[in-house]
């Protein structure tokens, strides 16, 4: 298969990644159906916030737990069955929410349900940056702006149901229902073959810290995350071996696991700095996941606490993720033209800010445009991530992705409990001030990014 369009994506292309946005769409609408809930959840069971705190964290927890296992189903099954139909195994799992008796159970549910997830998420990725091969430009934001209209359409299903006090089982069976066929129907558009097809050859066989091409130079290294002195120009974060090739190039150079001759060489340089740029993309992911979690898991609690309606209560989530697909379905462009790293490093200030405005002055008017700036700040945070860990080179397909969609979890994982226990000590107010500092840490972090999509010659 080609690895770049003269003319204009191809037919197959542009129906794969229809396909692929209905994919990152239901996956993003099963889930906050039930975000919208969570007040009468927490009122059926009798909850504290510590302990609704608790019982979210257990969806990170399965999440974190089956994340690793997700790059061997992709290899086994392929990215799109993976996605398609672990959508569809997803849906089913949140079935059991309602008849939860118990916070455990609950947490048990919710731990299945993250655990399918995270497969999901990571398989939806690969597919999707499948796809942006073909193009040939960045495609991904949008695919998370179509991820984001997901939420945003489950958010206002939720707040709906809850509104008109629809029994949770008669909602829950329908939006499992209605997102599964949808998921089916789009597995018989996906891209078919190997998941590394739409690579360039020399991105596959080139060894790692050779370029692919002669490309201009790149800024000067930064200490930090060079692995070895140079006396070339190059971006520190992927530095290897002394190379005069731009580093934005050098990140599209990935090593494949099918090379005959790559593999043991390529798993042999895989060291420091590519560790080190995986822990720093899994932090920054994770601050994306924190914020997210921010309005989906307290979101509603909080405008609660002002004294919302539980219709109202249930914008906040909405309000977020409005305004992060507002981010997302324009963040292609501005990635295009600004960079990953300038786009992030500005929207982790906007996030700081604007929530910590918000917080400062506690009213459900201002709380609503708080999570909305929140939203917007981190819109092209994950995506970004996610591309950068694709892109290292000397890791078998998918294996950079795995790693940093399992790290990111980490921010759904601490976000609940920590939150819940601070809000308890404190006030919830209080405890939403780690999307203040996740915003901060986002804006120190993005240099990690490659800051320009991958050359397509």
């Amino acid at each position: 298969m080609p690895s770049t369009v003269a003319t204009g994506p191809t037919r197959q292309a542009r129906q794969a990644r229809a396909a692929v946005a209905a994919l990152f769409l239901t996956n993003g609408a099963v889930f906050f159906n039930v975000v919208p809930r969570y007040p009468q959840i927490k009122a059926d069971l009798d909850l504290s916030n510590a302990l609704l705190g608790a019982s979210l964290a257990a969806f990170p927890v399965g999440a974190l737990l089956a994340g690793l296992l997700a790059g061997a189903a992709i290899r086994r099954f392929g990215s799109a069955r993976v996605a398609s139909f672990g959508i569809v195994l997803t849906a089913a799992a949140t079935l059991l929410i309602p008849f939860a008796p118990h916070w455990i159970v609950f947490a048990a549910v919710l731990f299945v349900v993250g655990a399918l997830d995270s497969i999901v998420d990571v398989a939806q990725n690969g597919h999707g940056l499948r796809v942006q091969r073909l193009y040939g430009r960045s495609i991904v934001n949008s695919l998370h702006g179509v991820w984001s209209i997901g939420a945003v359409l489950g958010g206002l299903m939720g707040a709906a149901a809850a509104g008109l006090d629809l029994p949770l089982a008669v909602h829950l069976t329908i939006s499992a229902t209605l997102f599964s066929l949808v998921a089916l129907v789009a597995y018989r558009f996906t891209l078919p073959g190997p998941e590394d097809a739409e690579r360039t050859p020399e991105a596959v066989t080139a060894p790692i810290g050779e370029p692919a091409a002669a490309t201009p130079p790149s800024p000067p290294a930064d200490p930090l995350f060079a692995a070895a002195p140079s006396s070339a120009s190059a971006d520190p974060l992927f530095v290897a071996a002394p190379s005069s090739a731009s580093a934005d190039h050098r990140a599209a150079t990935v090593a494949s696991s099918a090379a005959p001759a790559e593999p043991r060489a390529g798993w042999r340089s895989f060291g420091g700095a590519a560790l080190r740029m995986l822990a720093a993309l899994g932090v920054l992911a994770a601050c994306g996941a924190l914020v997210e979690d921010a309005g989906s898991s307290w979101g509603a609690l909080y405008l609660t606490d002002l004294h919302a309606s539980a219709a109202t209560a249930g914008l906040a989530v909405v309000a977020l993720q409005v305004a992060m697909t507002a981010g997302r379905l324009t963040g292609d462009r501005v990635v295009d033209r600004f960079g990953q790293r300038t786009v992030v490093r500005a929207g982790g200030a906007l996030a700081a800010v604007g929530m910590g405005a918000a917080l400062a002055v506690p009213s459900v008017p201002a709380a609503l445009v708080g999570f909305a700036l929140a939203g917007l700040g981190v819109a092209t945070l994950v995506p970004a991530a996610m591309h950068t860990a694709d892109e290292l080179p000397g890791l078998p397909p998918g294996t950079g992705l795995t790693i940093v969609s399992w790290l990111l979890r980490g921010g759904f994982l601490l976000s609940p409990p920590i939150v819940g226990v601070v809000a308890d000590l404190t006030s919830l107010r209080v405890g939403l001030l780690t999307v203040v500092l996740a915003g901060v840490l986002t804006a120190i972090l993005a240099r990690v990014l490659v800051n320009r999509p991958p050359a397509h010659s």
